[in-house]
């Protein structure tokens, strides 16, 4: 990361951005899926794993929305390299204190062979998991390159209200995750999940229909608030399932939920730019959040995902989400859904 930030601040041509751009994507997806990985390791715990996950999203909510307005204001006043050499100085930061706090040390082998990836690939509830936290998350995505352009076309809003314009979904991004981190884990975190799909839908289409920058407030606001709740509820729930379901190793499922979030981020500016040269803005937040208005319903699957015998007999009796038994030698359910194996363990 300290490597791609030193090359964005002095790169000139477009293939060092793209070279940037790509070992920025690596270095994030070995931090996050290595940092969520051991947060469901050390807090076995599912109310302790949720919230202690909903303060490390909320870590992440400074990076990823907060980087807009930031970007933005230092952009206009300071130029365009100081914001990368900044940023340079936070990841020597955070890397210093990784090795202080953390105190990394020989690497030890599992104790407990994972679920391969393809399986956890056919389980339909990680599935259902993940493209929840795909498509909220494409929501903003999509809104970061084209509601600028949107902006300078029928606001004619100055250059430092551009980035300044996601600081209300950064903010209360940064509150949900810390808020839902707790509440999910009460009201149950696929109703959690369901209704932030609803409002993440309801907030784009309501972004239309601002005439300048204080009516982007609310519904930015709301897509903040909303994608927390999504995330703060579905990436406890993809460690709940793999110990419900799989071997608890936790690596691979959170593989699947950064890609699925990447892919959010990549499907959403790619297509974007494309319908709106096509249709237009507006009918891009409505294509969008009728999307995701269509996808809530299916958070309704995970209120009760299956659990194996064996599986139960370790899971602790106070959990937020209900699960139901089957047996091995059972072949058809009333539920539409399949069902995976896996095999009991733990990683040290």
């Amino acid at each position: 990361m300290l490597l791609t930030v030193v090359v964005f601040a002095f790169s000139g041509t477009y293939t060092l951005l793209f070279v940037a751009r790509t070992l920025q994507g690596i270095g994030s997806s070995f931090s996050s899926v290595a940092g969520l990985g051991m947060l469901a390791c050390v807090y076995t715990d599912d109310h302790e794993r949720g919230r202690a996950m909903g303060i490390a999203l909320g870590g992440l909510a400074l990076g990823v929305l907060v980087g807009a307005p930031f970007g933005s204001v230092t952009y206009v006043f300071l130029g365009r390299t100081v914001p990368f050499l900044i940023l340079a100085f936070l990841a020597l930061l955070d890397g210093a204190l990784q090795l202080c706090i953390l105190q990394p040390s020989k690497v030890s082998p599992e104790s407990a062979k994972g679920t391969p990836l393809l399986t956890l690939l056919r389980d339909p509830y990680i599935l259902v998991a993940a493209g929840s936290i795909c498509f909220a998350n494409m929501g903003v995505a999509m809104l970061e390159p084209t509601l600028p352009i949107w902006m300078l076309q029928t606001m004619c809003a100055p250059e430092w209200q551009l980035g300044l314009a996601f600081l209300p979904a950064s903010v209360s991004y940064l509150i949900g995750t810390s808020l839902f981190g707790v509440l999910a884990n009460k009201m149950g975190r696929w109703l959690c999940a369901l209704l932030g799909m609803l409002i993440v839908g309801t907030s784009l289409l309501c972004v239309p229909l601002a005439h300048d920058i204080f009516g982007l407030i609310g519904p930015n606001a709301g897509l903040g608030i909303s994608i927390s709740m999504v995330d703060s509820s579905m990436m406890p729930v993809m460690g709940h399932l793999v110990d419900l379901r799989h071997a608890p190793v936790y690596g691979s499922v959170y593989a699947i939920a950064d890609v699925a979030f990447c892919m959010g981020f990549a499907v959403g500016p790619s297509t974007g730019g494309a319908i709106v040269r096509a249709i237009g803005f507006p009918w891009l937040m409505v294509i969008t959040g009728v999307t995701d208005i269509i996808y809530a319903p299916l958070c309704y699957y995970l209120r009760s995902p299956p659990a194996k015998e064996e599986k139960l007999a370790v899971l602790s009796q106070d959990c937020p989400m209900e699960t139901r038994m089957y047996a091995a030698e059972k072949h058809t359910r009333p539920f539409p859904l399949a069902d995976s194996d896996g095999e009991p363990g733990c990683e040290e």
